[in-house]
């Protein structure tokens, strides 16, 4: 049971832990409130949701330090976390107590957040502020999560662009070394996300059977404070199988030919390729313009080909699940659990883009129609 003892004039409310040890819950004025909080001490004892105060009382950065051990995360999203807590986290709230983190508080954080970063930025940061609040709950440190309902995202995003299959051609067209124009196809016509394309190995690469395999431990390349390596994809859903169409297998036959390195599309000498190198000298100059090519669909970013490649499943009437499928997406609840993809559903997408490949591309002369035309006149 808790009681109340009187300290100089104000009166503070005591109980017994579970150790043995007596701790202090809280101090009043009077002796009237202390005994109407020692009452609600004494039921939340009894229901076993009793907050002890002194856990609540540390700093964020103390919590920090007692929260990171044990949170499980990848090496990208752990560069992620800690830059968020070094540049605004924690100069923020690192020598806040837990239990003074407001409500107030937060919403003039996210405010002066929105002033200097986008709202993809915002959102990033609060995640993280509001996963280490939530854990503090669960630790029974304090009694709510201060950022529940503050919102980040107010304006929509501007919707992304993507491209027609002619258009893809001209970006490709637009490039100079032959393996970039294939990665930049390869993109399109498999919705495959850069660090897939870049961490893509020979070995994983079947051409034989017409598929590449996103490899669930070392099927995507990874860059962290500068250092490339390779790991597993995004999601576990991530790690598919990715059926080809025939034109597309040519093409990285093509690639594979023209070197014996480990990656499929890597630099001159094997080296991994860098998503910033790859969009600052190659990328943007080919869909923005230069001096001599015109503009394709300025602004677009590589990603975007990942958009183009669902827009062009869209088009074709493709069945979401084999949508999901192939873009390593889960389609949550239920629609995710009764739908299934057939191999005819894969037959279908690659039937689709190939038709598409073919389209575009100059028609076959007809042979016999060419020696007809040469032959010299009776």
């Amino acid at each position: 049971m808790a009681w109340v003892e009187q300290r100089g004039t104000s009166f503070r409310v005591r109980y017994r832990k579970t150790d043995g040890s007596v701790g202090t819950d809280s101090s009043h004025p009077t002796r009237k409130t202390a005994e109407i909080r020692c009452k609600q001490v004494d039921v939340d004892l009894a229901l076993d949701t009793f907050l002890d105060p002194a856990l609540g009382r540390i700093t964020l950065a103390e919590w920090v330090d007692i929260w990171r051990p044990g949170h499980e995360a990848g090496h990208a999203k752990w560069a992620a976390y800690d830059s968020h807590l070094r540049i605004h986290i924690l100069p923020a709230f690192g020598d806040t107590p837990l239990t003074k983190i407001t409500r107030q508080h937060i919403k003039v954080f996210v405010k002066q957040l929105k002033s200097k970063l986008a709202d993809s930025s915002v959102a990033s940061v609060m995640s993280l502020l509001s996963l280490l609040m939530r854990e503090a709950v669960h630790d029974r440190r304090i009694g709510y999560n201060p950022c529940t309902g503050v919102k980040v995202v107010t304006r929509r995003p501007p919707e992304r662009p993507h491209a027609t299959t002619r258009q893809v051609n001209t970006i490709a067209d637009n490039i100079h070394r032959r393996a970039d124009q294939i990665l930049v196809i390869t993109a399109a016509y498999t919705g495959m996300r850069w660090g897939e394309l870049a961490g893509l190995a020979r070995t994983n690469t079947h051409l034989g059977t017409g598929l590449i395999r996103v490899h669930p431990d070392v099927g995507a390349l990874h860059e962290v404070a500068g250092n490339l390596y390779l790991g597993p994809p995004k999601t576990t859903t991530s790690a598919r199988d990715i059926p080809l169409p025939p034109f597309l297998i040519t093409l990285l036959q093509e690639v594979l030919d023209s070197h014996d390195h480990q990656q499929v599309f890597c630099g001159a000498r094997g080296a991994f390729l860098r998503r910033s190198s790859m969009s600052r000298r190659v990328f943007r100059p080919a869909v923005d313009g230069t001096k001599t090519t015109p503009p394709v669909i300025p602004g677009m970013h590589f990603h975007d080909l990942r958009h183009t490649h669902k827009t062009w499943l869209i088009e074709d009437d493709i069945p979401e699940v084999a949508q999901a499928e192939r873009l390593g997406h889960r389609i949550p609840g239920v629609r995710g659990i009764y739908s299934h993809v057939t191999p005819a559903m894969r037959q279908r997408i690659v039937n689709a883009l190939h038709q598409r490949w073919q389209s575009t591309q100059p028609p076959v002369p007809d042979q016999l129609a060419v020696v007809r035309a040469l032959r010299p006149a009776a």
